[in-house]
């Protein structure tokens, strides 16, 4: 463990300084400038984005008002339940159990197939977000390449929004870690 730990170390800052040896190579024989986005500016400011949160809230008020009227119909039969447990007879009693438990069966499966992952919300988010994504992407790029940014970050989560792909070192690090099994 301890080998590993002292490997994967060294190749960390061998990385580094291949990183650091490639950025320095790139920025001076180019002198390319790096920038950032907002990108929760871009999501509050652009009308596309704006529209399209707005469609994705009614859909979501829909799915939770659907939720909602199951969980009211569960809070119901419980209700009932404790009421009239006293009067039932043992089969109608596990009848009415049987028939909650389906129901609270029903609630889960509905929640999970609509806020889960993978769910509607997600996939419906993404329906509406995509073709804006897209769009910002082209703008990012062609920003990029007309005023020579080597690189764009989004200052929201640090991500990087646009890099030359020269810049990329993915293969080089999957190359090294592979090198380390």
């Amino acid at each position: 463990m301890k080998g590993k730990t002292i490997a994967l170390f060294t190749a960390l800052l061998f990385l580094t300084g291949v990183w650091l040896f490639f950025w320095a190579g790139e920025s001076s024989s180019q002198e390319g400038k790096i920038g950032y986005v907002d990108s929760m500016r871009l999501r509050t400011e652009f009308k596309e984005f704006q529209d399209a949160q707005a469609e994705f809230d009614k859909d979501v008020q829909v799915w939770q008002e659907e939720i909602g009227d199951l969980e009211r119909t569960i809070d119901s039969l419980k209700e009932d339940m404790e009421r009239t447990r006293l009067l039932l007879s043992e089969a109608k009693r596990k009848e009415k159990e049987e028939n909650l438990e389906n129901q609270e069966l029903e609630y889960q499966r509905l929640t999970n197939d609509v806020f889960g992952p993978g769910g509607r919300a997600e996939k419906r988010n993404a329906e509406l977000t995509r073709p804006i994504l897209e769009k910002i992407n082209q703008v990012l790029e062609k920003i990029a390449v007309e005023e020579n940014y080597v690189m764009i970050f989004d200052s929201v989560n640090g991500n990087i929004a646009y890099a030359k792909t020269g810049l990329d070192l993915t293969d080089l690090v999957l190359e090294e870690l592979n090198r380390l099994e």
